[in-house]
């Protein structure tokens, strides 16, 4: 009976998510971190000095490419990272990318964005939906005061 508590225990705290789909989480963690951090840790250390819009930009991607490193160890504890990555770059798909499309204004740096952003698909693919669900749409709320 002791020996079943540990896997009991992961049970609980995965909703009975199978391995595979947790890894095929990291795998999207591993995407993220490597690939953001590919490109924005070379430009902290490699930058002259930054607009304050610019700085916050890369500060914040370079913030979202760390946590996502955490992602790696703790996937369904860091799935709002996922939900934040998923949101803003449908947002800036919808808003931003296809009207400048639509209306012919598009430039050469929002075509070079296009790529990253359409790879959102994979995470609306690999997200464990169910999970989402049971633990952050249907779950009882914390206390508010």
């Amino acid at each position: 009976m002791v020996a079943l508590a540990p896997a009991a225990a992961r049970g609980a705290n995965t909703g009975d998510i199978s391995l595979w789909r947790i890894n095929l989480l990291r795998l999207g963690y591993f995407i993220m971190a490597g690939g953001m951090g590919s490109i924005i840790v070379p430009a902290f250390l490699h930058h002259r000095p930054w607009e304050f819009t610019h700085g916050v930009m890369n500060s914040m991607l370079l913030a979202m490419a760390v946590l996502a490193l955490l992602g790696l160890r703790y996937p369904l504890k860091m799935l709002p990272l996922v939900f934040w990555e998923m949101i803003w770059k449908i947002v800036w798909l919808g808003a931003i990318a296809y009207p400048a499309w639509r209306n012919g204004t598009m430039d050469a740096g929002m075509e070079a964005n296009l790529f990253p952003c359409a790879l959102v698909a994979i995470f609306l693919v690999i997200v464990p939906w169910d999970y989402v669900w049971r633990n952050f749409a249907a779950a009882k709320s914390d206390r508010l005061w």
